[in-house]
C-alpha cells in the first residue's frame, strides 16, 4: 500500500482568482511505514503572494523570481504520486490548487483524482473529534506529535508533520474524558512520549503486545462471562 502525504503553499486562498500554487512538499509511506523518500519543490507562480498568505508562509516574490515553473515540475510531481493515496488535510483546497494548474498545462493532463485515491484528513478529524478543532496545530496537541519547529508553514514539514497525525489519529490511542471539557479538547494521548521530528529514517510506530499472562487473564475473563450469560462474543469458536 502506497500513500502520499501531501501539502501546497498557494499566493493566496482562491483559483478564482488566479492564485497559484508556490511550494509542494510530498512525504511517501509504504505499509503505513514512513521510506524517507519525498518530492519537495518551489514554484515561480507568476504572480504576486498576496501579503496575507505571505504572513502565512513566509515565502516572498523575491525569494520565488527564480523557481521553475509548474509547467517544468509537473511530470516529476505526477510521476512521484501516480497510483498512490494521497493523504492531506482539507483535501478540497490542495487538490483545487493542484488541478488548477494542471488546467494550464499545455498538453491535456487528467485531473489528479484520476488516478489518486484521496484520503481527507480534517473530514476523518471531524468524524472521530466532532465539536472540537481539528486544524493541523489542535490534532499535533492532541495526538502528542512535537511541531515546534512550525513557527510558520512550510509544505515539506507540514507533510512531515501530518503522517504521524495520520499514523496515530488511524491506529493509535487517544483517551476520552466526557467530563472535562479542557481535558477533552487537549485530547490527552494515551502513551508516554511525545513524537519527535527526526531527520533520516524513521521507526515505526511501536506497537505493545500482550504477554502471557496478560492473554491468560483475558481468556480467564472469557471464561467467565461465558459461564454467567451462557454466551461471550469475544470467545472464539
Amino acid at each position: 500500500m502506497r500513500q502520499i502525504v501531501l501539502d501546497t503553499e498557494t499566493t493566496g486562498l482562491e483559483t478564482s482568482q488566479d492564485h497559484r500554487i508556490i511550494e509542494i512538499g510530498c512525504v511517501e509511506m509504504i505499509n503505513r511505514k514512513l521510506t524517507g523518500r519525498h518530492y519537495h519543490q518551489y514554484i515561480n507562480p507568476q504572480r504576486n503572494v498576496d501579503e496575507g498568505a505571505m504572513e502565512v508562509h513566509g515565502i516572498t516574490d523575491q525569494f520565488l523570481a527564480d523557481k521553475p515553473l509548474f509547467e517544468a515540475i509537473a511530470k516529476d510531481f505526477l510521476t512521484f504520486v501516480d497510483g498512490a493515496d494521497l493523504i492531506i488535510h482539507n483535501a478540497p483546497f490542495d487538490l483545487g490548487f493542484i488541478n488548477h494548474e494542471i488546467a494550464k498545462l499545455p498538453n491535456s493532463v487528467e485531473a489528479i483524482e484520476q488516478n489518486c485515491k484521496i484520503i481527507d484528513t480534517l473530514a476523518l478529524a471531524r468524524q472521530k473529534h466532532p465539536g472540537q478543532k481539528n486544524n493541523l496545530d489542535a490534532l499535533c496537541k492532541r495526538y502528542g506529535v512535537d511541531n515546534s519547529q512550525r513557527d510558520l508553514h512550510g509544505a515539506l514539514l507540514d507533510a512531515e508533520i501530518l503522517a504521524d497525525v495520520y499514523l496515530l489519529m488511524t491506529g493509535g490511542q487517544v483517551n476520552l474524558n466526557i467530563n472535562d471539557q479542557s481535558a477533552t479538547d487537549a485530547g490527552e494521548i494515551n502513551q508516554t512520549s511525545t513524537i519527535r521530528r527526526l531527520s533520516g529514517d524513521r521507526p515505526a510506530l511501536r506497537v505493545i503486545e500482550a504477554n502471557e499472562h496478560e492473554i491468560s487473564r483475558h481468556q480467564q475473563k472469557l471464561d467467565s462471562i461465558t459461564e454467567s450469560s451462557g454466551k461471550c462474543l469475544w470467545q472464539a469458536e
